[in-house]
């Protein structure tokens, strides 16, 4: 089998055809669902992108990886989906970039560049192209033909609806991929990590007018009660969404035009697979790092506790399998991902992961289940400075994290403070009704606690040390 990995960059799981999006044209998302599985309710597990990537990447929650925010190094004792593929005998080859900064005792000295930025490439993968935050090699290429783009992907993205689409940098990237397919045999594994539908809100050409912003529907208004962390939020340049109405639809608008140009690539991978006669013998996987509030609660951008941030696109699509045209509506969660493609390759899930395999369920209804979405955020950076106090002496900055507890009828969020807040989702599945209800409250607050235990990091708690060797746990005979 081949394997073709890919993300779309902040990816809500309600803007495509396929999970009965209105407007926006996506018929190669929507293929790969009808011929595989769509993941209905499928979470990321943290925000932003390096901490979405961590739980993605080693099938662990933040609350084990402690990838925090953008700039936290992934300790390299973590297995991840390059080096499971490498064992399974691929050479695992990324376009693209992972955002996992360097283990500090990986480095090559305190001057190792590598140590200056978060973007990193997740050790394991061979690179086919790079795109670092910068999108530097996008940018000079921008330059050789003849564009005068300033330096800083911000400025370049932000004029992308300027320029031609074929200029674009998803079709950048596809065009690498491509050519690196040409040389390739059968058994290549490729990530393919697209930025869009990440901000600036501007899509490609032609694209940037494919949706009509006067036939986008406006998102939800924030509830007049609000935690205070909601408050800073709406306070905030980076978080705050768009007043005026007209300018929120042309950014919901823009947001979708983006969506649609990068289904148009993706449909270039997929018509050259086809052409090399190895469409069905390609293992699809297709998902996101987070998503984006698109003004929901008066928010944009990925942060804080609602689901708009976190509930993004999740399709599987294995050919040997009689998985076509599924729609799986129990939850699942991207640290499932990793297992479940141990699995898939005939390799053994690693112990380290927090995630289920998808297979299990497909195969067996019946088979035990989560019942309960699980994600964390992780806030520390709002409040520190040069005064901070630093850890063992003021712990402050660990209680600036929230988890929360998604089930069918309750939203819990706790704080690390102590402090929690619960909505009913029966009365109001919006998030804005507050949950009054003590007994459903101290159930909510129970499955919270479960899973934190039933989740602790078990590296080595299967093992005893015996003078044999290291192995599992004896059986203990029981007495009568």
């Amino acid at each position: 089998m081949n394997v073709l990995f890919v993300t779309l960059d902040q990816f809500r799981a309600d803007s495509f055809g396929a999970a009965g999006h209105s407007l926006v044209a996506t018929p190669t998302l929507d293929r790969i669902a009808r011929e595989g599985v769509r993941l209905a309710r499928h979470y990321s597990q943290a925000a932003p992108c390096a901490p979405g990537r961590a739980a993605l990447y080693t099938g662990t929650y933040q609350m084990n990886n402690r990838v925090v925010y953008n700039g936290s190094p992934l300790e390299d004792r973590f297995d991840n989906l390059a080096r499971l593929c490498r064992r399974a005998g691929y050479d695992p080859t990324l376009f693209g970039y992972t955002d996992q900064g360097l283990d500090p005792t990986q480095a090559e000295g305190p001057d190792d560049p590598r140590l200056d930025d978060y973007d990193g490439i997740l050790p394991g993968f061979s690179v086919g192209l790079y795109l670092p935050e910068s999108q530097a090699p996008w940018v000079e290429w921008l330059r050789e033909q003849g564009f005068d783009v300033p330096y800083g992907w911000a400025s370049a993205l932000r004029d992308e609806s300027a320029r031609p689409a074929e200029f674009s940098l998803s079709g950048f990237l596809t065009s690498h991929f491509l050519r690196w397919l040409d040389r390739q045999e059968s058994g290549w594994c490729a990530h393919l990590s697209y930025l869009r539908p990440h901000p600036p809100y501007a899509a490609a050409g032609e694209y940037s007018r494919r949706v009509d912003p006067a036939a986008v529907s406006l998102p939800l208004e924030p509830s007049e009660e609000r935690h205070p962390l909601h408050e800073i939020a709406l306070a905030s340049d980076y978080a705050r969404a768009p007043r005026i109405e007209e300018e929120i639809r042309a950014l919901r608008a823009q947001y979708y035009g983006m969506i649609e140009e990068v289904d148009f690539q993706l449909s270039r991978v997929v018509e050259a697979i086809e052409d090399r006669g190895e469409w069905d013998d390609t293992l699809v996987v297709v998902t996101a790092d987070h998503a984006d509030q698109l003004g929901d609660h008066g928010l944009i951008e990925k942060l804080g506790y609602f689901p708009q941030s976190y509930h993004i696109l999740g399709l599987w699509r294995d050919p040997r399998r009689s998985d076509a045209g599924r729609v799986l509506e129990r939850p699942t969660e991207n640290v499932d991902l990793l297992p479940s493609l141990a699995f898939a390759l005939g390799e053994e899930p690693p112990r380290q992961a927090d995630g289920r395999v998808i297979q299990q369920i497909l195969d067996n209804p019946s088979h035990p289940w989560r019942t309960h979405v699980h994600y964390e955020w992780d806030y520390r950076f709002l409040f520190i400075n040069d005064d901070t106090p630093q850890w063992p002496f003021d712990r402050s900055l660990s209680e600036k994290n929230l988890a929360v507890s998604l089930g069918d009828d309750i939203a819990y969020v706790h704080f690390g403070d102590g402090d929690h807040l619960a909505f009913d989702l029966v009365a109001d599945p919006t998030w804005r009704t507050p949950l009054r209800d003590r007994y459903r409250l101290d159930e909510a607050r129970s499955e919270m606690l479960t899973w934190r235990q039933s989740h602790l990091t078990r590296l080595y708690t299967d093992m005893l040390l015996r003078p044999e060797r290291p192995g599992r746990w004896p059986e203990i005979p029981v007495r009568s």
